[in-house]
């Protein structure tokens, strides 16, 4: 063998070597930011055994705190107002570097923490203003939404389902809206009744509202429900009335009515941006992630649902997975008849998280009857 070529070979082990030496050594520089334990501050507006969204956060990020060498301290039950802001400074005094709030109503107090402690990373779930050191989050659950509208419209023997809904925000009418186009993609003529309680927590008024629901449409067979209060569940569960759950799965507390939920598994989203913290690459950005990253999920059906709509959900989730198809893809008509999504066309991200004050053909509002 030449020279030439010992020199070229002798080159190119060197280069991987090296390659090697930097690879090592970012791995391992990436893994040191988590010797030192980082305090973590929760503010959440329900518990952290609530059955729903706040159990959904605390899990998820207990998930990753041992992974991450993380002391993390939850605030429950805060009150959406000044007093948050109190909460965030007691938790910043306490030395708490990263801050949560799991609540769109805590943003002017967040916003205000933000400014006061450049300092400090700030995340706000479903919020929608970011600065440099404060991020906003949330999933695309509206995906999940249309999942269990398939689930809805397969399972109804009347054709009539019902909604128990909390705002009329554009988090929840976009959720109303994908449930009811997967209703209708497997049962066109079914309708779904939307009653609004005006709370996302409150039990008696989540119960009531659920109870006026089903004595206005005695026909309603099946309900879903977006709020963070289980007390619809406990009404159709008394009604014998099919229910679709949200935020966790609750198959367990409702095992002869329950069919499913949209769910959450945050440990996909907190880890790698609690890591980026770490690291110094934190980014004041909005993240809207989808079925893809595994933040969003369906809770696994149950055996009260009808023969056959496991192979359909697999069938859209699919098409879903393959990211040639979303839910809001043209063409989408509201309530009126007018094109709200040309054919081919999608709906900006923009139009969806904060332009949603319109509904698909197939929701009957209460105030409309």
């Amino acid at each position: 063998m030449d020279m030439k070529k010992i020199g070229i070979i002798a080159g190119g082990i060197i280069l991987v070597i090296m390659a090697g030496i930097f690879y090592i050594s970012r791995q391992q520089n990436e893994t040191d930011v988590t010797k030192k334990q980082t305090k973590v501050g929760v503010i959440l507006n329900g518990s952290v055994s609530d059955n729903s969204w706040g159990q959904a956060c605390y899990e998820g990020m207990e998930k990753c705190a041992a992974k991450l060498n993380l002391s993390v301290t939850y605030k429950e039950n805060v009150v959406e107002d000044e007093g948050s802001l109190e909460c965030m400074e007691q938790l910043i005094s306490d030395g708490c570097e990263i801050i949560i709030c799991n609540s769109f109503a805590y943003s002017q107090w967040e916003l205000e923490a933000a400014a006061r402690h450049p300092e400090v990373y700030f995340f706000h779930a479903t919020g929608v203003e970011e600065r440099e050191n404060l991020a906003t989050y949330f999933g695309r659950i509206y995906q999940m939404r249309y999942l269990s509208g398939i689930v809805a419209g397969m399972q109804t023997e009347t054709g009539k389902i019902g909604y128990v809904a909390s705002f009329p925000i554009s988090e929840v009418n976009r959720g109303i809206n994908a449930f009811t186009l997967g209703v209708r993609e497997v049962n066109p003529d079914a309708l779904v009744y939307v009653e609004w309680s005006n709370s996302w927590v409150g039990d008696d008024e989540n119960r009531e509202t659920a109870e006026r629901l089903f004595d206005n449409y005695p026909e309603i067979d099946v309900m879903a429900m977006h709020m963070d209060s289980l007390t619809p569940l406990d009404v159709a569960q008394e009604r014998k009335i099919w229910s679709i759950g949200y935020n966790k799965d609750n198959s367990a507390l409702y095992p002869d009515t329950y069919l499913t939920a949209p769910v959450w598994h945050w440990e996909n989203f907190f880890e790698a941006r609690i890591l980026e913290c770490l690291q110094g690459k934190f980014k004041g950005i909005h993240y809207w992630e989808g079925i893809e990253t595994g933040v969003v999920g369906l809770a696994p059906l149950t055996k009260n649902v009808k023969p056959g709509i496991e192979d359909a959900v697999s069938e859209y989730r699919k098409k879903l997975e393959s990211g040639t198809f979303d839910v809001f893809y043209g063409l989408v008509r509201d309530k009126q008849g007018n094109i709200r999504v040309a054919e081919g066309e999608n709906m900006s991200d923009d139009a969806m998280l904060n332009g949603f004050d319109w509904y698909v053909k197939g929701v009957v509002l209460s105030a409309e009857e």
